[in-house]
């Protein structure tokens, strides 16, 4: 798809129902007892995947199709300790956070041995930072090469540990709280650094006996979890494209509505403000378990920054977006501690750089993170989407603000998260 220069964005947008969001709800359904009600799930190739294991695994899951972007769901859980075995590996498709929480579930299940396995991108993806820790708790877990998908789980009881986090890593932190619920006794994470806490909320929400407190969570085994209805919020994931698009092309006003702005996920609104930013939050409230808000951009002068290592986790997905920030700031943007993003769909290090370097920036990679020299602009060209949603949604804003256009070459991969960007994003450009 080729995307043209624009010259800017205005107007209002929806946000889209949170993937993260999304995966866990289904999942904590599935695990619940009784019906739970799941309204505005994301409507995606990543969810989907996770739909289709839910019910391989036994839960009964209804639906009242809208025309938007996110679905109504009922889903009748299995319990804890009742997921069934299906025949053949469970397929995760492109989702990660499938392959990572899964099998924190299933590993305290005796008696059941299942198997995922997912596409190409997928099984390039490292698994050994959830298999270590299982293997402490006594899960059997076994993967190709040691590190990589497929992945065989064969249920077992496991024992509660204390495991302090070697990264920063939100679906490793969620993987392992999975497990311990069905352990022997207390588990206790400690993380390095703060990540996104959807799955903490949720736990609380469902029963589990859970606390966290300074960078410590504790978590006692439960007998049964109980969901009756979560609101998934806009996510900021994807508002971010948008926003970066407002905050770079001259005379943008935009407007993005239901945001959420869940302090484990606005770090890219932090980095923007420093950079001279004109971003602002409104309208701040609860909808569900999440704050959710309304977001007004402008187009902004920028200042060249540095993201830090402990900022990381509060803006991984986003940190494709600060490269192309830093193109339009002035003075050289860096992003360091960063080395996690090599193991996205893409090694993002190695794809944010070569695509950015071939459209005219001046960007060099760093073995966790990149530098960018600001010049202000871009020529165009063509950019490899690499089968990454987010770097087919980052090529098509840089066409946008390029003199001549980009080509964004599997401009689809966009579908796994936001299967409406390129419409949403047609209808806030004018020339």
């Amino acid at each position: 798809m080729r995307i043209g220069p624009a010259g800017r964005v205005a107007g209002t947008l929806q946000a889209p129902p949170d993937k993260s969001v999304s995966h866990r709800a289904l999942l904590l359904a599935a695990m619940g007892s009784g019906e739970t009600q799941l309204r505005n799930v994301l409507r995606a190739a990543d969810v989907a995947s996770t739909l289709a294991a839910v019910v391989a695994l036994g839960a009964e899951v209804t639906d009242r199709e809208g025309s938007g972007p996110g679905v109504e769901l009922f889903v009748r859980g299995v319990g804890l300790r009742g997921a069934a075995v299906p025949t053949v590996p469970i397929d995760v498709g492109n989702a990660g956070t499938l392959m990572r929480l899964l099998p924190g579930w299933l590993a305290g299940q005796p008696g059941g041995t299942w198997t995922l396995d997912g596409d190409e991108s997928i099984r390039r993806r490292p698994v050994d930072r959830i298999a270590e820790p299982l293997r402490r708790m006594g899960a059997r877990i076994e993967c190709r090469d040691g590190r990589l998908p497929p992945v065989q789980v064969e249920g077992t009881e496991l024992r509660a540990i204390e495991y302090e986090l070697p990264v920063a890593s939100a679906q490793v932190k969620s993987c392992v709280l999975l497990a311990a619920l069905t352990a022997d006794g207390q588990t206790t994470l400690v993380e390095p650094t703060r990540t996104r806490d959807h799955t903490e909320r949720m736990l609380v929400a469902a029963g589990a006996d859970i606390e966290s407190r300074e960078g410590r969570i504790t978590l006692r085994p439960a007998d049964e979890l109980r969901l009756d209805e979560v609101a998934v919020p806009g996510v900021i994931s994807s508002s971010a494209f948008p926003i970066v698009a407002a905050t770079i092309l001259p005379r943008s006003v935009l407007r993005l509505e239901g945001v959420g702005v869940n302090p484990t996920r606005i770090g890219l609104l932090r980095v923007l403000e420093r950079m001279g930013g004109r971003v602002e939050i409104q309208d701040r409230r609860m909808v569900g378990y999440e704050p959710v808000a309304e977001i007004e951009v402008l187009h902004a002068e920028l200042e060249a920054t540095t993201v830090e290592a402990e900022e990381v986790p509060l803006l991984i997905d986003e940190l494709p977006l600060v490269a192309l920030l830093g193109v339009f700031a002035e003075g050289t943007t860096v992003v360091a501690g960063a080395a996690e993003l090599r193991h996205k769909e893409s090694d993002r290090i190695t794809t944010v750089v070569e695509g950015l370097l071939a459209l005219g920036a001046e960007i060099e990679a760093r073995p966790d993170g990149f530098a960018v020299e600001g010049t202000g602009g871009l020529a165009g060209g063509t950019i490899d989407a690499a089968g990454d949603h987010r770097l087919a949604m980052l090529g098509a804003v840089a066409g946008l603000a390029s003199r001549d256009g980009v080509e964004v070459v599997g401009a689809d991969a966009a579908e796994v998260s936001y299967p409406a960007f390129f419409g949403d994003l047609a209808s806030v450009t004018f020339e």
